[in-house]
This record gives structure tokens, sequence and C-alpha cells, in this order.
């Protein structure tokens, strides 16, 4: 297969082959999203708008923000919980149904951690209970304010655990096994409750997944979300153990599930995915997140693309090279422009303080899709204005297309 031929591929499974919404996005929108991605990461950073949004807006345009909240945090009788928060790739959102297939990561969580847990025990006994019974009368519940009503901050851990309260570090690991989970978010504050009353209860009486299999669908689903990846790869996407994820692809492959493949300039096997489909171009526009699953692999993007792309929030400002968050711009199926962007809502307006673009591409083409398409994102983020600031070689004709 063709570099080209695997881009194609790896696109129309990430949804960038399907056309956006002619209406406003519906749930169905949603759940086809969800069908290709598999799963949408979680991060704090705030700076332009929450990770876990930003991938739906990616391919499908501006839509109501409410169709993720409702199916994550605010579910009901007529349109029940669809996302369930748990460590998949990082913390993310995941199917409702797939919460079976990470038992065996709750109970690597319950063995890893046992120690800290024991000695939190011993320094507080009946905290484990305690936080759990809380939970259970008065959630969903933030951790402060379960401190509060257990009478007031325990006394911090020494070192370890990020030097968290005692009951901070309960409730994280009673995240971690499976026993609580979030409830809703406020703000986006987690407030924990039973996952008892958060999961349908034919999901938690679900039969047991061995870890083999569990393996094994996960592999699967990583497989359908790339279309065409190194097993590292796959791995990558659920963070599964090496040895586990190789024997997996392998099991998969006798299966005829995937399909092992060369892919021109790529070091290291390749496997498609049985189902996945090359399109003979890709055509549209899209922002993308840093924690966009089509990029949140470097590796991978760098061969996909040929686009070195790495996130600077944590470089000091003097050194960082293109800013502070910086979306990479998917046009017609080429990386061919990054962009800074930062949403001043005070000022209702959003900024982008540097526009760069990549070696080769037209840049009169480029600015005048990545204007159009800004100007959906400020409309769909309720901002008034785009203001381009001073960096990079794109300003100028960003700016007047603007």
């Amino acid at each position: 297969m063709t570099a080209a031929a695997a881009r194609r591929t790896a696109l129309a499974a990430q949804g960038f082959a399907d056309p956006r919404p002619s209406g406003p996005p519906t749930r169905r929108h949603l759940q086809r999203v969800l069908d290709r991605v598999q799963l949408l990461q979680l991060d704090s950073v705030n700076v332009a708008v929450r990770a876990h949004y930003m991938p739906l807006f990616a391919r499908l345009g501006g839509y109501d923000q409410s169709l993720v909240d409702d199916a994550a945090w605010a579910p009901t009788a007529r349109r029940p919980r669809l996302l369930v928060e748990y460590w998949a790739h990082e913390a993310s959102l995941i199917p409702v149904a797939d919460w079976p297939l990470f038992r065996w990561r709750m109970a690597r969580y319950e063995s890893r951690y046992a120690r800290h847990i024991t000695r939190i025990a011993q320094k507080s006994p009946g905290l484990v209970d305690d936080v759990l019974a809380t939970v259970k009368e008065l959630g969903p519940i933030g951790a402060g304010t379960l401190e509060a009503a257990l009478g007031g901050a325990v006394p911090r851990a020494k070192g370890g655990w990020w030097n968290r309260s005692d009951v901070k570090h309960v409730c994280e690991w009673l995240f971690a096994v499976g026993q609580l989970t979030t409830g809703t978010r406020r703000g986006f504050q987690r407030l924990y409750d039973l996952a008892e009353r958060v999961l349908p209860p034919e999901v938690l009486a679900a039969p047991p997944v061995s870890d083999e299999e569990s393996a094994r669908q996960l592999t699967l689903r990583a497989a359908a979300a790339h279309g065409i990846a190194t097993e590292k790869d796959l791995r990558d996407y659920y963070r599964l153990e090496p040895a586990r994820s190789h024997q997996a692809v392998a099991e998969l492959v006798d299966a005829g599930l995937l399909e092992p493949v060369s892919v021109s300039g790529w070091r290291h096997q390749a496997y498609r995915h049985a189902d996945a489909r090359t399109p003979r171009k890709i055509t549209g526009r899209a922002l993308l997140c840093p924690f966009d699953p089509l990029i949140w692999e470097r590796d991978r993007t760098e061969r996909l693309f040929d686009f070195h792309y790495r996130i600077e929030i944590y470089v000091p400002e003097p050194k960082r090279v293109h800013g502070y968050y910086v979306f990479p711009f998917l046009l017609d199926g080429e990386l061919v422009a990054r962009v800074d962007v930062k949403a001043d809502r005070a000022a209702g307006i959003l900024r982008v303080p540097g526009a760069f673009l990549e070696p080769g591409q037209d840049g009169s083409r480029v600015s005048a899709e990545l204007a159009a398409e800004l100007r959906v994102m400020a409309d769909w983020l309720g901002l008034d204005i785009v203001q381009v600031g001073g960096r990079g070689d794109l300003v100028p004709a960003l700016g007047t297309a603007l």
C-alpha cells in the first residue's frame, strides 16, 4: 500500500471521509462519530475548548455541546447514558457497553496501589468505607465536599500520589478499581457516584470477560479507529501491555479480522482492519485539537502526514516554536498549517496569536479555508470576532482572508 493510500484509509476510519451534516447535528450524528473514534479523551486545559468537545466539532462542524454533556453526564429515560468515564487512552469517555472490557485494568489498579490504600487505612481506619457510605448518601459529590462531609480535611499524605489528601487518594483509587465513577460534572469538576448508580444493570451484570478476550476486543476497536496501523499504534490507543497487545494482534490476524500489509516508507509491519475502506480522495477541512485521536500519537502523525507535531504547553514561552495550544489544520486529506488558538470569552474574541503554513502549501488557498473554519469555530463557541496576532508566516494572508 502506498503511504498516500494508508493516509486516506486512516482518515476514513476516523470519519473524515463522511460529509458534515447539512442541518444541526443530532444524537445520531454523535453516535456515528463515536462508532468511528471509539472514545473521547478528557483534558483539563480550557484555553480554547475542552478536549472532549473538539473531535466532534472537527467531524461535524458546529453542534450543541449538550449532545456530549447529556450522553456522558445528564442522561434521561428517553436519552440514556451513552458514555462513562474511565482510564482508556488517558482519562476518557468510553461507550457504556465497553465498561466490562476494562475489568482487567481495574484489577491491575487494585493490586498496584493496594499498599498505598493499606497505608491510608492504617492511618485513617474506616476511611474507605466512610467514603463509599457518604457517596452513597450524598452523591454525586466532589472530593472537597466529601472531605467536609467527613468532618474536614484529612491530613495530607507525605509524598506520593501528588500529595493529595487521603480522601482524594481514596476517591481516585475507588474510581480506578471501578467502584466509583463520575456521576456528573459541575463545570469540569468531577462529581463521584457509585458505579452501580451510573451504569445500567445489564452492563454491571455482564458476564466476566477474560483478559485475553478484552485485549482482542480493544485491539479490534483500535484497529477500526485507525483503519491501518502498526502494532504499537494499536497498543497505544488503549494503552495495552506490549505482550498482551502482540498476542491480540496475532490472534486477530489468524481470525482474518486484521490483514498484515506493507506501507511504503513505514519501518514496521502494518495491519489493516478487514472492513477498512480506502477512498480515492479525501475532501473537506478540520481544526484538530492536540488530543484528537487522529493525531494524539505523534510518531504516527509524522508517519502519516510528514508532520512533526509536539504540544508546547509545558515549554517556557520564549522557547515555544508555534505557540501554547496549537491546532493542526487538515485540508483535503493533508495537514497544511498549524494555528495557536485561544478563546477570549470575556472579550468575545477567538484569538489566533500565531499561524504557520506547512512547506510546499498554497498560502492563499490555505488561508482562505482556514479563515472560513476559524469563523465556524468562533460561531460555535459564541465568539464574535476572529483576531489574528503577529507570529507565523501565514498571518498576513490569514489576516487578509479574515
